[in-house]
């Protein structure tokens, strides 16, 4: 590797991880424009069309039913997929893409917060001589979908290589279920036109916000979490969770305890943090927020308010309000 060229490792190394509904909307737009109805790409994920609008994170099971479903009706569109992909898609993390100095620095900045992308085929990067080789290799992907996977996620990167920087990338098949895009590596020290080191110092800390959330709780418990969120309003029933992991309520408690935590634990800390989300806004009042946590009456969401933070949500209002 020449002098003064390193790269962060990737923040992780599976794809087995929760991630923006974005790689979901992504896949049920194209299917839409090639004739599949919304309905039938989001069958058996456990997701409705609103969801798609409404839910902010998804597990890696729900994305891959959908791939599954594209994949039947249309066959291997992946590259089609990835080439919708802009920074934006990415929110924060595309923000701060755009935001650094330089090609180099993006770079390191998606490694570093990785699992913020869509990717299932987790990517490296190598120094060829004077090449830059991004590898996205499938190697521990599900054989079914594992070519559509590769060449969406590959179509992807390259796309957002050339929004920011306009380089000129090459792209072709490495060893075994890998793809490999190829550029100078003279262009790392490419300056790019949105540099903006305030920008890019938000954008990372909002990146490192939610990279911790969902870190600290990985694993099963993090999948039953993101699927406790998409339940919420309707009270999100542990019956109907365990029923979209594919076990039974027993199993459900069971693997949770393993882990350290519950169910009630895992819906007491979903419903108190997008309660403080939501009344931090002003713009919904008590009942509204009850109903959207999936609190059939006010009282009974302000008791639960209360045994969280020791107050009631129109106290906290108050309170915030005069200060």
């Amino acid at each position: 590797m020449p002098p003064g060229i390193a790269f962060e490792d990737a923040a992780v190394r599976d794809w087995d991880f929760p991630r923006a509904v974005a790689g979901v909307t992504l896949l049920v737009e194209h299917g839409r424009e090639q004739g599949v109805p919304d309905e039938v790409a989001l069958a058996g994920s456990g997701l409705s069309v609103a969801d798609v609008v409404a839910v902010t994170e998804v597990t890696a099971a729900q994305e891959l039913r959908v791939v599954r479903n594209l994949r039947a009706r249309l066959g291997e569109v992946g590259s089609d997929v990835g080439r919708r992909y802009r920074a934006a898609t990415f929110g924060a993390l595309g923000y701060a893409l755009l935001a650094s100095r330089t090609v180099h620095e993006a770079m390191n900045v998606a490694l570093r917060f990785l699992d913020l992308s869509h990717t299932f085929a987790i990517p490296r990067v190598e120094l060829d001589g004077d090449r830059v080789d991004v590898v996205v290799d499938g190697a521990g992907l599900p054989a079914d979908v594992r070519r559509f996977l590769v060449e969406r996620d590959a179509a992807a990167i390259r796309a957002v290589l050339v929004e920011i920087a306009g380089l000129r990338v090459s792209s072709g098949r490495g060893a075994g279920t890998s793809r490999v895009l190829s550029f100078d590596v003279a262009l790392l020290d490419r300056p790019l036109s949105h540099s903006d080191a305030s920008t890019l110092a938000s954008c990372e800390a909002a990146c490192r916000d939610v990279v911790e959330r969902r870190r600290e709780l990985p694993g099963f418990a993090g999948q039953v979490r993101v699927l406790v969120t998409q339940r919420l309003p309707s009270g999100a029933p542990m019956v109907t969770v365990a029923a979209a992991v594919g076990v039974s309520e027993r199993t459900l408690r069971r693997r949770l305890t393993a882990e350290g935590t519950s169910y009630q634990l895992l819906l007491d800390e979903v419903r108190g943090s997008m309660a403080a989300e939501l009344l931090g806004t002003g713009r919904l009042s008590v009942e509204e927020v009850g109903l959207r946590l999936g609190y059939a009456e006010a009282t009974s969401f302000i008791a639960a308010h209360r045994r969280w933070t020791g107050e009631t949500p129109g106290g906290r209002g108050r309170r915030r309000g005069t200060t």
